[in-house]
């Protein structure tokens, strides 16, 4: 197929680069020449990554890369989409505007995606002439590594389109899951109550959030903690995403204070170098706050 990414950060280029690895041919567009250079750095360092690690050949990297298009041309970037995946930032206005002028860029075929981890894609969708060409496409940070893709089904996605986003999906080899278009879907509700309760647990002295995390990632065999998660996927997402719950589906999502003074003070996780630990050229290195900073 041919795909278009809108958005060439995390998300986006991740997207991109896994579309192309598949043997998709790969628009990627935003706002500003840099951010597409950016993102198309990404990728590059992302694929050569693993030449090193023997997951792939150079052949097969170069291949890709030349599958991969930049551009800050939206019309250009999506008229000959078969399916274009939204990857711009978690506003529900600016998504609408997004999927408006994909519409009138694009042929009346079209599957036009959200990458969106917790807003309504029956809302995005109520924008559209036909509303029934929308879905959900919720990939997980980062998507070249992340295996699951949640399947978000608004209320007008018909059939074609639900299969459009298994096959697509499945093609790429990623799990799928298909939900129902409920706040949170399934995954953002279930992953953020885990993650506000962790942050309550630190608030009260429960445990280090090292500790914390070394509980559910050993006891419960989760890839990675609650907390460190929250660092990754960034302190200010998971706020956002808590005061949208929390007004959709109550008290029991309302973010601690210690989320909100952390954002507060930028420390956003592993974007700004501090969240619930410190992080030094994408690793992790210490703690934040009153912990031990020498756990690791």
């Amino acid at each position: 197929m041919q795909i278009a990414v809108l958005g060439a950060g995390s998300m986006g280029h991740g997207i991109a680069q896994i579309s192309a690895m598949a043997g998709h041919d790969v628009v990627m567009r935003d706002i500003e020449t840099k951010f597409v250079e950016n993102g198309l750095e990404g990728i590059r360092t992302n694929l050569q990554g693993g030449v090193d690690r023997e997951k792939f050949t150079e052949a097969e990297m170069d291949a890709a890369l030349e599958r991969i298009e930049g551009t800050t041309d939206l019309e250009a970037a999506v008229a000959d989409a078969d399916l274009v995946v939204e990857a711009v930032p978690e506003d529900m206005d600016l998504k609408k505007d997004v999927f408006s002028d994909v519409e009138d860029a694009t042929g009346g075929d079209t599957v036009i995606g959200s990458n969106t981890s917790s807003l309504s894609v029956t809302e995005m969708a109520s924008v559209l002439e036909r509303p029934e060409r929308a879905v959900g496409l919720h990939f997980f940070n980062p998507p070249h590594l992340m295996d699951l893709v949640e399947i978000v089904i608004a209320e007008q996605t018909d059939e074609r389109t639900e299969e459009v986003a298994v096959d697509y999906v499945r093609d790429i080899e990623k799990e799928d899951v298909v939900v129902r278009d409920t706040a949170g879907f399934a995954t953002s509700r279930l992953g953020l109550a885990l993650g506000l309760e962790a942050i309550r647990m630190v608030e009260q002295g429960v445990a280090s959030p090292a500790d914390i995390d070394t509980g559910m990632s050993i006891g419960y065999g989760h890839p990675m903690g609650p907390l460190e998660l929250t660092d990754h996927v960034g302190l200010d997402v998971r706020l956002h995403v808590a005061e949208h719950l929390r007004e959709e589906l109550g008290e029991r999502f309302k973010p601690p204070q210690t989320l909100r003074r952390k954002v507060r003070a930028g420390n956003l996780g592993k974007k700004t170098g501090k969240g619930f630990y410190v992080w030094e050229d994408g690793e992790r290195v210490g703690t934040s706050g009153q912990w031990d900073s020498d756990d690791d």
